[in-house]
């Protein structure tokens, strides 16, 4: 038989297999992986999106002394952190982050994200568990490496001390339910110069600086995935776990020291004049100096003495940053959270950049009051903001910021801050949402409404890029060009067509939900969809399918209209892979006979209705839908698809008939991101 003939039979029996299937297969569900199923089948997950009833974290307690010198720009410390396996896995290693050896030169990083020097990295002499010491010698070459099962360690060993992810291998087990301690010793130098992007420049010179990732970590611990397996390359963010600091800084008498927590020890590092200005913080709006330009050095700026150890306490948080210079000029001012108390906000900077910070207060209070009515109250006792290289970047009760920032970061508090995702693999969940509620609130500082409009139907014009990532994939690996788009903008797209979908309160009433049920536990991607499903009543699982697991678009478009009697037939079709439910606005002629009432159809106007047909409509397969209008005799002038403009749409100019108006309203210029908006 000839290879010819065999091509002819394939292609017809091709030909007669495609006359059977559907023009559009739509996904309806959402894909699950091995991670996900284990943690449902383990009872710590579940369809509810709510934690499951075998839900447990790890707790880890830090008490840190650190001592800053100037003179080599060193940070020297000693911490002992408690962890707590609330789990019920019996632990056989300990994972550690180890980020400052991000500066170590043979270590990976992202570009272009660039560390602003080479150094020496966590420098660590001493570590025990539970007292017992661990071996810090690098393992010889072929260790571990022969067949079989390893052998039971018989001394706690750590390997992978000079990258950002080390192992302590432990010869007892930390228990189910149990504890262990461990010690560490270390230094490192504060990286600084011209630095990359954020997080790669720590201080400026040796007058200023903003530790951050600046002591060892233990790595989180979960359900899903075991220890986090990441190394930190640089761009993508942190997945801690939530415990208490302790914290004791020395620095110089004269420096002042912002950070984390609350200040323990006022009446040991802090004039008189500081304190009693302090108490009048919270008395009103007004931005207060604690400590001004003129007031520099010991026993002017700070109390007197050669050094100075300020106490720092907090508690059910993810992560400690501070800031210390020479000459800070530090300034206060309040925030009332509603439902709970006022908080002081706290201000440090250099005196050369007090225009930096003229509105900063206000900015940062009015975005802490917004979120907290928006998703639930801020949880933290103060907040505080801290000039320095990094100028836009978060942690608890912190944001190393000026006003040109504030408010995007101190709504980081919310998320990662309370409500910690793995910002690793899913920066989506917290810097996306962020995007969003920066909608919100900068529409509500300016006291109008937010315009989300015209974002979702704009993600036409980018889909398919062969560059962009699924949302759903690690964002470690999202690619320079790409990171920013799929973790920070394209959420606010995404919740824009929901928005179009339920309504825009409703998205946020849910998410308000969600975050209180989450709040200080570490939730999946998973539970949110499921969440969301649940909270919106709504089966959405093919929205959540497109949008996160697919870089796929709706391209819809009105192909014709036609009029028989009283009836109208809009033909609407769907070019692209993801569904979307069809929204038509349609207009009438100002006079004519009585508008017939529809059960899917709502009024905007005396002659403007819109009318909607579920996704569902195209669940079957077709790609083309007729909508059929019966508003009795009234003429009908013209019928927009999607006049919200919130399904991404490729060309919006067909979405309009009579066609002619699409184009003209085109040619008026783009209104958004994704050029004109067809209403």
């Amino acid at each position: 038989m000839s290879h010819r003939f065999l091509m002819a039979v394939s292609l017809l029996a091709s030909a007669g297999a495609s006359a059977q299937l559907p023009e559009r297969a739509v996904r309806r569900d959402i894909p699950m992986t091995n991670a996900i199923r284990r943690a449902f089948a383990a009872g710590t997950r579940d369809s509810t999106g709510r934690p499951g009833r075998n839900y447990a974290q790890l707790r880890t307690d830090y008490t840190i002394n650190a001592k800053l010198d100037p003179s080599t720009s060193r940070i020297a410390g000693h911490e002992t952190i408690v962890v707590q396996n609330n789990t019920a896995d019996s632990l056989s290693a300990i994972v550690m982050r180890l980020d400052m050896n991000l500066f170590i030169a043979q270590n990976p990083h992202a570009a272009p994200w660039t560390p602003a020097e080479v150094t020496d990295g966590f420098v660590i002499s001493r570590m025990t568990v539970n007292g017992a010491p661990v071996n810090l010698a690098p393992v010889g070459r072929g260790g571990g490496r022969g067949g079989g099962a390893p052998a039971a360690p018989t001394e706690n060993r750590v390997v992978g001390l000079n990258t950002t992810r080390a192992t302590i291998s432990l010869v007892k087990p930390i228990p189910a339910k149990g504890t262990a301690t461990l010690e560490i010793d270390w230094s490192h130098k504060v990286p600084g110069g011209p630095g990359a992007n954020h997080r790669m420049t720590q201080r400026w010179a040796d007058t200023l600086y903003q530790p951050t990732q600046w002591y060892p970590r233990v790595a989180v611990y979960d359900d899903l995935r075991g220890w986090d397996p990441e190394l930190y390359v640089g761009p993508s963010e942190f997945y801690n776990n939530f415990g208490k600091f302790d914290v004791r800084i020395d620095v110089p008498a004269g420096w002042i020291v912002g950070g984390t927590g609350v200040l323990q020890n006022p009446q040991d590092v802090l004039t008189s004049a500081a304190r009693e200005r302090l108490t009048h913080v919270l008395e009103s709006d007004d931005v207060r100096t604690i400590v001004g330009t003129p007031e520099v050095g010991a026993g002017q700026a700070t109390a007197a003495g050669d050094r100075l150890v300020w106490h720092f306490v907090a508690d059910t948080v993810n992560d400690f940053a501070w800031v210390t210079g020479k000459k800070l000029n530090w300034t206060a001012t309040r925030a009332t959270i509603p439902g709970k108390s006022r908080i002081p906000v706290n201000m440090y900077f250099l005196p050369g950049d007090s225009a930096l910070y003229a509105n900063a207060g206000p900015i940062t209070r009015h975005a802490l009051e917004f979120y907290s009515a928006l998703w639930f109250p801020f949880q933290f006792p103060q907040m505080t903001l801290q000039d320095g290289p990094s100028a836009g970047m978060e942690y608890p009760m912190v944001i190393n910021s000026n006003q040109g920032a504030a408010d995007h970061e101190t709504g980081h508090q919310w998320w990662p801050m309370t409500v910690s995702n793995n910002e690793t693999w899913y920066g989506w969940m917290d810097e996306g949402f962020n995007q969003y509620m920066n909608i919100l609130s900068g529409a509500d500082s300016r006291k109008i409404a937010p315009v989300l409009d015209r974002l979702g139907q704009s993600y036409g014009s980018v889909s398919g890029d062969e560059a962009e990532p699924p949302m759903m994939w690690n964002a470690n690996y999202d690619g320079p060009s790409r990171y920013g788009f799929t973790t920070y903008s394209k959420t606010p797209l995404m919740l824009s067509m929901l928005g179009g979908i339920v309504g825009d309160s409703a998205v946020q009433r849910a998410q308000s939900e969600w975050g209180k049920t989450w709040m200080f536990k570490h939730p999946s991607p998973w539970d949110y969809m499921f969440f969301m499903n649940k909270a919106l009543n709504k089966d959405l699982s093919w929205f959540w399918y497109y949008w996160l697991f697919t870089t796929e678009s709706v391209d819809g478009s009105i192909q014709g209209v036609s009029t028989s009697g009283t009836k109208t037939t809009v033909t609407v079709h769907q070019a692209g892979q993801m569904p979307s439910p069809v929204v038509l606005k349609v207009e009438f002629a100002a006079k004519g006979p009585a508008i017939r009432k529809l059960p899917n159809a709502v009024m905007a106007d005396s002659t403007t209705a819109i009318l909607t047909w579920p996704a569902d409509v195209w669940f079957a397969g077709s790609r083309t839908f007729k909508a059929t209008l019966d508003f009795g005799a009234r003429k009908i002038e013209r019928v927009v698809l999607d006049p919200g403009c919130r399904f991404p749409d490729r060309d919006p100019s067909d979405n309009a008939w009579p066609r002619v108006a699409a184009v003209e309203q085109a040619a008026q210029g783009p209104r958004g991101v994704a050029g004109a908006c067809v209403r």
